[in-house]
């Protein structure tokens, strides 16, 4: 099901070219700078954490996915193996097939471009203690390893069996980071403090023992993931007092923390009244079409996620949905092309669509900042999202 427990494949491509054209395509983006990086993916070589068949899709937008297995079809495997994929390596905890397009994924081998874009801001030194929040295939704590020295790398996993798999794969290259199976969410307190915390789940809330187990200076670096649009790269630096402040520095989409995951789909139906309306704003200008308008809505709009349902026809259904099980509000926004305004239909307690304009309105109010101007701010007391400075915190 995922991890490489069979042979390693004798007799196959020229493993050493291809992770070169793919350092160098990664290169060429700006995704890989540093030499130390490109050694360690010749280390650690990506192949030995891919399973033999899975679900592969390119890190691109509107990439399409495709089935690899390694025994029916090895060109397409090494392909997508030492391309910008994404690999499923889990599917529903485990009771799903990883190498078919249903079900959701709980873990998977993440494309190099994300993954080396996450350890470059990392940034840290040879001397440096690393803690890692969920080890999956194992693969991102083998190229820290292979950078730093095992010695220096605890990896915290939640899924037994997937840290069993991850064991067994850094075991065929003779590395031994320090592996922890545990909830993520509580860091691991007996290898504290850490220099760095590398965060391979996507966060709404920044656990505290994160900074809490960091040394002042220190910097984690996570998904944060708030539920609308994809998420984004936050790179935060630890404070005296226990909290971890910086900005937004690209867009990072990543399974949740399981503590912290939400429903997925569009609501269920309700026994309270909708409310219909209309509006000329275009809904996708809320959505998909300026991080920083994202990021705007997310912070202004709490605890609100968002959902896309697309039509053959080129219709579209936006979706704004509180986060919480029991009868959520809702709103929901129909577009066709070539109108003048588009429905509004809004259910429950909130008036989300009337949220979303106002935060929408605010964003443009600023001068429609990007998303590199804004920034996160995780403390003991709470969480506040600034524009430009930590003493900017967004409010409507």
């Amino acid at each position: 099901m995922g991890g490489t427990d069979e042979p390693e494949v004798t007799g196959g491509p020229d493993v050493t070219a291809m992770i070169d054209r793919l350092a160098d395509e990664l290169t060429a983006r700006g995704d890989l700078t540093e030499p130390r990086w490109r050694a360690a993916l010749h280390a650690v070589p990506r192949h030995r954490f891919v399973p033999a068949s899975a679900w592969a899709v390119p890190d691109r937008p509107g990439g399409s996915g495709l089935r690899i297995d390694r025994a029916a079809d090895p060109a397409d495997w090494w392909d997508a193996v030492y391309a910008d994929t994404a690999i499923a390596t889990q599917v529903d905890e485990g009771a799903g097939d990883p190498a078919l397009p249903s079900g959701a994924w709980t873990s998977s081998c993440s494309a190099p471009g994300v993954v080396l874009a996450f350890l470059e801001r990392l940034r840290p030194l040879n001397h440096h203690r690393v803690l890692e929040v969920g080890t999956g295939t194992g693969w991102t704590a083998g190229l820290l390893s292979a950078c730093l020295g095992a010695r220096q790398v605890t990896s915290v996993e939640i899924d037994e069996v997937l840290a069993e798999r991850a064991a067994r794969n850094l075991a065929s290259l003779g590395l031994a980071p320090r592996l922890v199976v545990d909830d993520g969410a509580l860091g691991d307190p007996s290898g504290a403090p850490y220099d760095r915390v590398h965060v391979t789940c996507g966060v709404d809330r920044v656990p505290p023992a994160w900074a809490a187990q960091t040394r002042p200076g220190g910097v984690i670096v996570l998904p944060w993931s708030p539920g609308w649009g994809i998420g984004h790269l936050a790179v935060l630096a630890v404070t005296p007092d226990g909290a971890a402040l910086g900005r937004l520095a690209g867009p990072a989409g990543f399974m949740m923390l399981r503590a912290q995951r939400r429903p997925s789909g569009p609501p269920a139906p309700g026994r309270a009244e909708i409310v219909a309306s209309a509006t000329r704003i275009d809904p996708r200008g809320m959505l998909g079409e300026s991080p920083g308008a994202e990021v705007a809505i997310a912070a202004l709009v709490p605890d609100v996620r968002s959902h896309v349902e697309v039509g053959v026809d080129g219709s579209c259904r936006f979706w704004a949905i509180e986060n919480r099980a029991d009868d959520p509000a809702w709103a929901s926004v129909e577009f066709l092309p070539a109108q003048d305004e588009y429905p509004v239909h809004q259910y429950g307690d909130r008036r989300l669509w009337d949220e979303l304009e106002a935060a929408y309105q605010h964003w443009i109010a600023w001068g429609r900042p990007e998303r590199e101007r804004f920034g996160l701010t995780a403390a003991p007391s709470g969480q506040q999202v600034w524009l430009d400075r930590p003493d900017q915190p967004l409010t409507l």
